[in-house]
């Protein structure tokens, strides 16, 4: 989403425990294409010290997520923030991990990753 709204910009993904190789969920795939963008090519792979050495900027979903990649490598922490850092959230700025949880939860999700990604690429 971030990548389609700042296209001049190098944006990638990784997770801390993501399942290496996989695909885009079923109902996140879904509600991504409904939305025009294009997901099939995405595989999920882990982040490491060179993927994080080359990045300018981190957005991480949760601040759990944050202080977990804070202790392991404590040189990103100044360049890692919250995606939903700019949301009005009334208590956590936090955006939810959705697997294994219905699809209603995948809707309002997609939501806040759409709003986020736009807050974002409105600052950048």
């Amino acid at each position: 989403m971030l990548q389609s709204r700042l296209p001049q910009l190098s944006v990638s993904s990784a997770g801390l425990g993501a399942l290496v190789g996989q695909s885009v969920h079923d109902e996140a795939r879904r509600l991504a294409e409904a939305d025009g963008y294009h997901v099939d090519d995405h595989e999920a792979r882990q982040l490491d010290t060179e993927i994080l050495a080359e990045a300018d900027l981190v957005l991480v979903m949760t601040d759990g997520q944050r202080q977990a990649l804070a202790k392991r490598w404590p040189e990103a922490r100044g360049k890692t923030l919250l995606l939903g850092k700019w949301l009005d959230a009334t208590h956590s700025n936090d955006i939810p991990d959705p697997y294994r949880k219905s699809p209603e939860a995948f809707a309002h999700v997609h939501r806040m990753l759409l709003e986020a990604t736009r807050l974002w690429a409105d600052r950048l």
